[in-house]
């Protein structure tokens, strides 16, 4: 209980600590101001391009909607069409067969929502293709609508006006490429790390316990 404890307590003094510096890069990413992330613009204007998105085209608030709502439709169907075809698409070593209606309906809604609410189970019900493409692919996806909604939200507020709250789209792949790539590298790399710290850990206890254990 008290190792629980002090990781919430860790938890919640570690994300106090680097709100501010986050925010303040947040920040400026949305007001395309000079970071360290910078060279992700070649990356970033091949997906301008490829999609046909001008991203200095400012839209109003009605538009910025619009571009949302289209985008969310897209994944749903998205969504829905791969959790319900699911045994005739590749990566189904197990066999798992398809999710019926309802169930890909609550959870391309939960999983859209970032609520990953789960009422299947896990790779048993799942198949890798779906975990990639669908589960995972919304997990990422969906964080940074949220996030490019939230963005004009704030642009309108500053300018305490919604004719002109940015660009959705610009918003959507800044999310992406300045926020959340570089914060799930970094997880990765974390989870990297401590899984070599475990294994050395292991090895140390293990020959500890040989070393204690009286010889025959």
């Amino acid at each position: 209980m008290n190792t629980e404890i002090l990781g919430v307590a860790l938890q919640i003094v570690l994300l106090i600590v680097i709100s501010y510096p986050l925010g303040k890069y947040i920040a400026k990413v949305y007001k395309g101001e000079k970071t360290w992330s910078d060279f992700m613009k070649p990356v970033e204007r091949l997906i301008y391009k490829v999609a046909g998105v001008n991203p200095e085209e400012e839209m109003n608030w009605k538009q910025f909607l619009k571009a949302l709502l289209i985008l969310n439709a897209f994944w749903f169907v998205w969504g829905m069409v791969l959790l319900c075809t699911q045994q005739w698409l590749p990566l189904n070593p197990d066999g798992n067969a398809n999710q019926t209606p309802d169930l890909a309906f609550n959870t391309c809604i939960s999983f859209m929502v970032n609520c990953n609410l789960q009422h299947y189970s896990g790779e048993s019900g799942m198949t890798y293709f779906r975990q990639l493409f669908v589960i995972m692919l919304f997990q990422f996806i969906t964080a940074a609508t949220g996030m490019a909604a939230m963005a004009g939200i704030m642009k309108g507020m500053a300018a305490k006006s919604t004719k002109t709250i940015g660009n959705f789209w610009k918003f959507l792949v800044l999310s992406c490429t300045r926020v959340l790539l570089p914060l799930s590298l970094n997880a990765v790399s974390y989870q990297h790390l401590r899984a070599h710290e475990t294994k050395a850990t292991l090895v140390c206890r293990l020959l500890l316990e040989k070393k204690k254990k009286p010889q025959t």
